[in-house]
């Protein structure tokens, strides 16, 4: 019989770490058996994800500012960890589009060993946080949110890859995008027209090759087409000539200088040296290293949501993050650079067969063997092919259907947020957009609920044709909703307009209240006290179970002893119509909701 772990015996507790959010996809594969059939699928998905992700890596490596080996080494190591430790049975992870705007400012700032170290300290929050079980607070972020920062960041990698689309002769790019714009504008003299040409034939074959290719990767035949005609032209004409991964970067093997990347894998060390990372570089990149886990949290775990969607499965979110923090402490080890879970390789992982998370190991197996055995040919790629590629990323990452269908589908507080994450995260930054964003929602989530706080005052004298028959000099007052603190001043303030008529009796329904807060609790006891100094009777009817527990915890009863409680709104104005009668104590059972009217 096929058990998931050591045995723990019934009347033992099990140890901490038994169900510790760890590796949960691997061991649901392994508890429901694993056969050959299952290996020959996940083998033949991986080496396809593997096909598309070889050249995105490296693209998305030369994107942040970083050698294309360091993509590599991110497929390789953070997408074996993630497979076997985190949560989803699909996910692929590497280096992703949206890391670039976070990713960039450090490696200009802080060179490749202060990315590298961000990307470690990202881990440990991303482990944290996995630890404590907040996966599913994913579920909290408005979309939004997510789509205005998730076009906003799209914008941007568009515009950084006009530079080697167009061959243009820039020395150095700024930090803001504004002078990033300004800076490719003023070099639109330097167009290179073969490389803009590489560029336009990739982008070409990219959008048509799926058209006719259907299990065939087009970045992989897109690529290396461009790349032989481009090797070809050059051996035919000298004059013809490209920038490719050769001429622009270099790696040195056995002391000896070799273009492109290099063929073995790096010694593993420690990205700021040796010992522990110095205090003041941790509190540098402290705020980068939280950008990029809640990004990565929140790509990660949409794209799970996403497989779930497609295959009919459930990912465990804690699981997925504790793995992700492991991918992302051990890559940098190795070179590697911030990764998530990448929606686009995890749905071509699904749609080529995949069935375990051993599809995601093949992928990151399938790298490591590409890089070792053809590193010499990936000096032949054109930047530009490369920046076609990514241009293309951009594009599907925008959404700009969505986000258009949103602008028009949305009300004017959701479009409000929308635009200013789209804007924040184009002209500032990520953390700035989804920080503005997240508590503008918030707010105009709060002002939403507050409106849907309804009240009603009936006043027996003065009502002609009233709903519910009352007894004289007896006043109702109904609250329909959450009383929390976004609606409890509005709700209670009606009852200080009441001070002018003559009653004796206040009859406060709250049986369609199905929760009250500390502001709504406190407000409602301040009105109770100043209705009691009239002098007043207050009658409570109905209140559900949730707001009755607080009131039992609070003591109400005991606090105002004038105060009664009502099972429903019927007893209530029994009880008006005779004071005498005898509260219900709060030692009593809880009121059945259903029985409130």
């Amino acid at each position: 019989m096929t058990t998931s772990g050591p045995q723990v015996p019934a009347d033992r507790k099990p140890p901490f770490w038994y169900a510790f959010p760890i590796a949960a996809a691997l061991r649901k594969v392994l508890l429901r058996g694993y056969g050959k059939q299952d290996a020959r699928a996940d083998l033949l998905a991986g080496v396809v994800v593997g096909i598309v992700a070889l050249p995105l890596s490296m693209a998305l490596a030369i994107a942040v500012g970083a050698p294309p080996q360091h993509g590599l080494y991110t497929a390789i190591f953070a997408g074996l960890v993630t497979a076997l430790l985190g949560g989803c049975k699909f996910q692929v992870t590497g280096p992703t589009a949206a890391f670039v705007v976070i990713l960039a400012p450090i490696v200009t700032k802080y060179g490749l060993g202060g990315l590298l170290t961000a990307g470690f300290l990202a881990g440990i929050i991303l482990f944290g946080l996995g630890a404590a079980r907040l996966g599913n607070l994913i579920q909290y972020i408005p979309l939004p949110v997510t789509m205005g920062f998730t076009t906003g960041i799209a914008t941007v990698i568009a515009t950084l890859q006009l530079k080697d689309a167009l061959g243009l002769d820039v020395a150095a790019m700024p930090d803001s995008y504004t002078e990033k714009v300004h800076t490719l504008w003023s070099a639109r003299g330097t167009v290179h027209l073969m490389d803009l040409g590489a560029a336009v034939l990739t982008l070409a074959l990219l959008l048509g090759l799926p058209r006719v290719l259907k299990r065939v990767p087009a970045p992989l035949v897109a690529i290396a087409t461009v790349s032989a005609l481009a090797a070809l032209c050059h051996w035919l004409w000298p004059a013809f000539g490209v920038a490719t991964i050769g001429t622009r970067f270099h790696s040195t093997v056995d002391g000896a200088i070799v273009a492109g990347i290099p063929s073995v894998l790096p010694t593993p060390a420690l990205p700021w040296g040796h010992g522990f990372p110095p205090f003041g570089l941790i509190r540098d990149l402290f705020s980068a290293a939280i950008a990029i886990a809640l990004l990565g949290a929140i790509e990660s775990l949409l794209s799970a949501v996403i497989a779930d969607g497609m295959t009919g499965t459930k990912h465990d979110s804690n699981s997925e993050l504790v793995g992700l923090g492991i991918a992302n402490i051990v890559a940098p080890l190795f070179g590697g650079i911030a990764a998530t879970g990448a929606l686009a390789r995890t749905a071509t992982n699904i749609r080529a067969g995949a069935r375990s998370p051993f599809a995601a190991v093949t992928h990151s197996l399938f790298i490591l063997l590409a890089m070792l055995l053809l590193a010499p040919l990936v000096a032949y790629i054109p930047m530009a092919s490369l920046a076609a590629l990514l241009l293309l990323v951009a594009w599907n990452m925008s959404e700009v259907h969505q986000f258009v269908g949103l602008t028009r589908s949305s009300t004017k507080s959701d479009v409000f947020v929308l635009f200013s994450c789209f804007l924040l995260t184009v002209f500032f930054d990520m953390v700035v957009a989804v920080s503005v964003g997240f508590l503008a929602a918030a707010i105009l989530f709060m002002r939403r609920m507050a409106e849907l706080t309804e009240t009603r005052l009936q006043l027996d004298s003065l009502e002609e044709a009233a709903p519910i028959v009352l007894p004289a000099r007896t006043i109702l007052y109904e609250i329909n909703g959450p009383l929390f603190f976004g609606a409890a001043q509005t709700a209670m303030s009606t009852l200080n307009a009441i001070g002018t008529h003559d009653f004796e009796t206040l009859v406060l329904h709250l049986g369609r209240v199905p929760a009250i807060d500390a502001t709504g609790f406190a407000a409602l006891e301040r009105a109770i006290d100043s209705i009691e100094r009239r002098p007043c009777n207050v009658i409570l009817a109905g209140p559900l179970p949730k707001p009755r527990s607080i009131f039992t915890k609070a003591r109400l009863a005991a606090r105002h002893p004038g105060l009664r409680i009502a099972a429903n709104l019927d007893e209530a104005i029994a009880m008006a119509g005779e004071p005498g009668t005898r509260p219900l104590s709060s030692s009593e059972p809880s009121i059945d909701p259903t029985t409130s009217r």
